[in-house]
């Protein structure tokens, strides 16, 4: 699974979604993570109401189940709700390090539904058609 942190100093989620200079991405499983990539954005990020600097981000986190932030406006959360992430504000100046390692934990326990959930991501949805024509003519 995908997750993103939005950061301006690649150790901590210092920052607003709107307003974040780096969005770190990581891949992580029960059996470990590792960093995928730094997308950067420039520009008047703390201006308010431009919506066009959402769009980017969200393209940019696209393929990930969870963005961690430290704050976000509303728009920017449900954008992101219907593009199928999972936004989680934590206090300001969180490690990314720690976070990391209790997803890890949480994910080698019992994830709770929603994470369960966001677990399937990027996962191909199979049916079993056979089970389903057995039923029509039983």
């Amino acid at each position: 699974m995908k997750v993103a942190f939005t950061t301006q100093d690649m150790k901590r989620v210092d920052a607003h979604f709107g307003w974040a200079k780096h969005i770190a991405i990581y891949e992580i499983s029960t059996d470990g993570r590792r960093f995928l990539e730094v997308v950067q954005f420039d520009g008047d990020l703390q201006e308010d109401g431009n919506e066009d600097k959402l769009a980017a981000k969200i393209d940019a986190i696209r393929d990930c189940a969870i963005v961690y932030v430290s704050a976000i406006g509303g728009s920017a959360a449900a954008r992101i709700v219907a593009a199928k992430i999972h936004p989680l504000k934590v206090p300001e100046e969180t490690e990314i390090a720690g976070l990391l390692d209790r997803l890890q934990q949480v994910l080698q326990g019992t994830p709770p539904p929603w994470l369960r959930k966001a677990l399937e991501k990027g996962r191909e949805r199979t049916f079993d058609f056979d089970d389903e024509e057995e039923a029509d003519h039983a």
